[in-house]
């Protein structure tokens, strides 16, 4: 399902300030860290190939460039004047879709943290609310000004080092009540819910990503989330687009080939770190997510 485009929705010169802001801290291309640990910001000079990954509770916001980012079956693009919520963790393909060196896809992702969401939600007026929307385990939002004045000054507040840890909290908390209070205010409510199918859900997946080596039994995990079997995967497949036993198969995978690319480890010594006990099964199903056998895979992503 393509997301419709909301370009120029927060308006082209806080746009602009926003990437010109970006820009200052991410000088090179890559994927870089800030003194604010739930901050990072991105540039890529030329498109992407699509990458697997794990996105968590977070908020991603597009300063230049375009992105696409596959969740199971469902396609979504999104752009500058757009936000991107992600309420539970998801494994997703993404890729920058428009960049150049002359204009670079420049973005930022903010993790953000269910008990402070949970805290400033119980704080909130919240009565009186229209309907809810269906949950959705990403969400694409117009950004409106109030929004992106926020992020430009959490990204700002990099260039005084001695602000940071005084500063960057209170805008922090900010950002996530004008979230609570904005379109993306449904989604969260819905994450922090007590005791609501989405977050037994993301408790669940929460214990698959810490135990990811360990041998998968369903029913154990529906009755941690006090829930049926049948019922538990119907809901896991809802919120993740993929069931338990697969979502527990990307965490492997994707674990396998970053132990390849940082440790050098060969495909039958990362397989078995992971939790296989047949090479042979590791390299088939590594050959069925990734595209390639591990080595050739592997070869292929330190030319990229």
């Amino acid at each position: 399902m393509n997301k419709p485009s909301a370009q120029n929705a927060a308006g082209v010169p806080a746009l602009y300030r926003l990437a010109r802001a970006v820009a200052h801290i991410a000088q090179l291309d890559g994927d870089h860290a800030t003194a604010i640990p739930a901050l990072t910001v991105h540039r890529r000079k030329a498109p992407t190939e699509p990458l697997h990954c794990i996105y968590g509770l977070g908020l991603g916001v597009i300063a230049q460039g375009h992105k696409q980012v596959m969740l199971a079956d469902e396609v979504i693009d999104y752009s500058p004047g757009q936000s991107m919520l992600t309420t539970i963790d998801l494994p997703v393909v993404s890729h920058v879709t428009r960049a150049s060196l002359r204009e670079p896809f420049l973005g930022l992702v903010l993790t953000l943290d269910a008990r402070h969401i949970t805290q400033l939600a119980s704080e909130m007026d919240t009565a009186q609310r229209p309907r809810e929307r269906a949950f959705q385990s990403i969400s694409i939002e117009p950004l409106d000004e109030a929004l992106v004045d926020a992020l430009i000054r959490l990204v700002e507040v990099l260039n005084e080092p001695a602000l940071v840890s005084s500063l960057a909290p209170l805008i922090q908390q900010e950002i996530t009540i004008r979230l609570l209070a904005g379109p993306h205010g449904a989604q969260l409510r819905h994450l922090v819910a007590v005791g609501s199918p989405r977050q037994q859900i993301a408790k669940a997946v929460t214990w698959l990503k810490q135990n990811f080596t360990q041998a998968l039994h369903v029913d154990e995990l529906a009755d941690r989330a006090h829930m049926s079997p049948s019922t538990f995967r119907q809901h896991f497949r809802a919120i993740t687009g993929i069931s338990p036993l697969q979502f527990q198969k990307q965490l492997r995978l994707q674990e396998a080939r970053q132990l390849m690319l940082n440790q050098n480890l060969d495909a039958s010594n990362a397989g078995g770190l992971v939790g296989y006990e047949s090479p042979s099964q590791f390299s088939r199903e590594y050959s069925r997510l990734f595209g390639s056998p591990p080595q050739r895979d592997v070869r292929r992503m330190r030319l990229v």
